[in-house]
């Protein structure tokens, strides 16, 4: 994986596949490609930050390729290992709860909960969740989006690492 500068030189289609898995939104991809040299990692991820303010089917495009939290994704690609990593503090103690949870949210929002897992344990996770179901859809939308933004810029780290 590159460092900064490495980032900032590499042909686009070395990089692009990377920054799909940071977030699969190709306007969000595109535009940070563009904004190309980054002056130092701060500034990459502000434009990063900037770029992540994504539409409705934004959104729900860069979910589908997210697993539910509790489940762990399939393959052995660099996603699913930043997904696994992400979701350390999900115990299988919590893992039918979690599934549970999930499935009432998704009934409810027509969509996979998700929120930046990194850091959080089982039971705050399942605090989170709880907590949002009282969001009207559009808000929880947002709410997402701001998740996915964290998530992306974790990723991002962890390609300049």
């Amino acid at each position: 994986m590159p460092d900064l500068e490495g980032f900032n030189s590499a042909p686009p289609e070395q990089l692009r596949p990377l920054l799909t898995e940071c977030l699969a939104v190709p306007r969000w991809v595109d535009a940070l490609l563009a904004g190309r040299p980054y002056a130092d990692v701060d500034a990459l991820l502000a434009a990063s930050d900037r770029f992540a303010d994504l539409s409705d089917d934004e959104v729900h495009a860069a979910i589908a390729g997210h697993p539910r939290i509790g489940e762990r994704t399939a393959g052995d690609g660099v996603s699913a290992k930043w997904s696994a990593d992400e979701q350390s503090g999900v115990t299988a103690s919590l893992a039918d709860r979690l599934l549970a949870a999930n499935a009432a949210y998704e009934d409810h929002f027509g969509h996979i909960y998700l929120v930046c897992a990194t850091g959080l344990s089982g039971e705050q996770m399942l605090a989170d969740l709880s907590a949002r179901m009282d969001n009207p859809p559009d808000v929880e939308l947002r709410v997402v989006n701001r998740e996915l933004a964290k998530i992306a810029a974790l990723r991002l780290r962890k390609v300049l690492a």
